[in-house]
């Protein structure tokens, strides 16, 4: 039986390809050169499958693959309902923060009991954050250029991913409060889990 593994392009999919090139796993095609969505690897018995990054973790609940790499921070924002998350990979490491433009005080924004406009596409992560300070917010969902909604007037903070800090810096914004540290996890259908434990283990063990 072929095991087919959900990764998404970029950091995750480099970061990943370096540790499965390790354990004999080379994917055939480059996914930012191919337009193929499914690609085969060295191993004959192992296929990757290429998919949005928030999209990783239902390919893998629904049997659309039998195991991915997905970000913390998606699995904070979606649940891991049918999923079983063996272990941290260590890769695409950073964080998910609030950030605000520089000169908005903060401090006084979140006073227990004050609302605070948000905009973000981790809805659930910044509302969660924000209900424990007992401040109430109004979400605003966007998907990219996140760092434009303080400056325009659109929202008060964000929520987003940051690694270095240089893109905030760039467009004035300062990092306020860090939610939590993000990196990415292995997910594994449960049914696959038990079906195919012969076939994963062996390459779990090698992931650790």
């Amino acid at each position: 039986m072929k095991l087919t593994l959900a990764l998404s392009k970029g950091r995750i999919f480099e970061e990943t390809a370096e540790i499965l090139s390790k354990v004999g796993i080379v994917p055939k095609e480059d996914p930012e050169k191919s337009r193929k969505l499914i690609i085969e690897t060295s191993n004959p018995d192992v296929r990757l499958i290429i998919v949005r990054a928030s999209d990783v973790p239902t390919y893998v609940q629904f049997g659309g693959a039998d195991f991915g790499v997905a970000g913390l921070d998606i699995l904070m924002e979606k649940g891991t309902d049918g999923l079983y998350v063996p272990f941290d990979l260590n890769i695409a490491k950073c964080r998910m923060s609030v950030a605000v433009r520089e000169g908005f005080d903060y401090a006084a924004a979140v006073k227990q009991g004050s609302r605070l406009k948000v905009a973000t596409k981790y809805v659930n992560c910044a509302r969660d954050h924000f209900a424990n300070k007992g401040v109430h917010i109004d979400t605003i969902q966007l998907y990219g250029s996140m760092e434009l909604a303080p400056l325009v007037g659109l929202a008060d903070a964000i929520v987003d991913l940051v690694s270095t800090g240089n893109t905030l810096k760039a467009n004035g914004l300062i990092e306020v409060e860090p939610i939590a540290d993000i990196s990415a996890r292995l997910v594994v259908n449960q049914a696959s889990y038990k079906r195919k434990r012969a076939q994963l283990q062996p390459i779990f063990d090698l992931l650790k």
